[in-house]
């Protein structure tokens, strides 16, 4: 009796600011549905290495590629390294992101740029560079927000602002790759546990009481979302996104 193929066989992957986090957990999720993976990194060199090597062990090539998200010739250049070291490129995953809490009327404008560069044009250029490899039948998932959507307290502005484009974006583009049944989808995830919005953070006061389910997520329940988009159960979702909050939006 054959063993059924993973879902993800065959597949290679580029999934943007994965050293940690949602970015690292998406990585190993894909990995484990069968994809090989590229990860790119800013700093942390020795965590984005130690989850490649987790990758390997699974039997599934990765590597590693530090890229500075708001660098334009960074992203580009780590989409061409994508593709020369996996031979290809199936499914990419905007994950690369930052946030700069405070009030909008004195903050400075490198917090706005920084946030502006990265989650927003980040997200267009890698997506742009990678469209020039991205097969018919491919994938382009971005980790958008639920404060795209909803902002559910002050000090979130920019921040929300830049992740309410992404939906604009995903909508624009799902409507041009749709002839080549290239899906283009969001995960909006709501408050997660890590390291810039941690459980047990200055934020968790604010946050807990406006959830449905009255706690922080993880990031490997992103990670499920952004998998089943990137599997063949998802060829007929795009222009669309899956909230991942615990209720926060409900």
């Amino acid at each position: 009796m054959s063993t059924p193929s993973l879902p993800l066989s065959g597949k290679r992957a580029l999934v943007t600011g994965a050293a940690r986090g949602i970015g690292a957990a998406i990585a190993l999720k894909l990995a484990q549905d069968g994809a090989d993976v590229a990860i790119t990194y800013e700093k942390s060199a020795d965590k984005a290495e130690a989850l490649a090597a987790e990758i390997r062990a699974l039997g599934r090539k990765a590597v590693a590629i530090q890229a500075d998200a708001a660098s334009p010739q960074a992203v580009k250049d780590a989409v061409e390294k994508t593709v020369a070291e996996l031979g290809g490129l199936d499914i990419l995953v905007n994950n690369a992101g930052v946030a700069r809490m405070g009030g909008f009327a004195d903050q400075p404008l490198e917090e706005i740029d920084v946030q502006l560069n990265v989650n927003i044009r980040g997200v267009l250029l890698t997506t742009q560079a990678a469209l020039a490899h991205i097969p018919d039948g491919g994938r382009i998932i971005t980790i958008g927000s639920n404060v795209g959507l909803q902002v559910p307290f002050g000090g979130l502005t920019v921040y929300a602002a830049t992740k309410s484009a992404l939906e604009s974006f995903t909508k624009g583009l799902a409507r041009e790759l749709g002839p080549r049944n290239i899906t283009v989808n969001l995960v909006r995830p709501g408050p997660t546990d890590t390291d810039m919005n941690p459980a047990d953070g200055p934020l968790a006061p604010a946050v807990l009481p406006g959830l449905s389910i009255p706690r922080y997520g993880q990031s490997w329940e992103v990670a499920e979302a952004a998998a089943f988009l990137a599997g063949p159960g998802a060829a007929y979702v795009t222009g669309s996104g899956i909230l991942v909050d615990g209720g926060a939006n409900a």
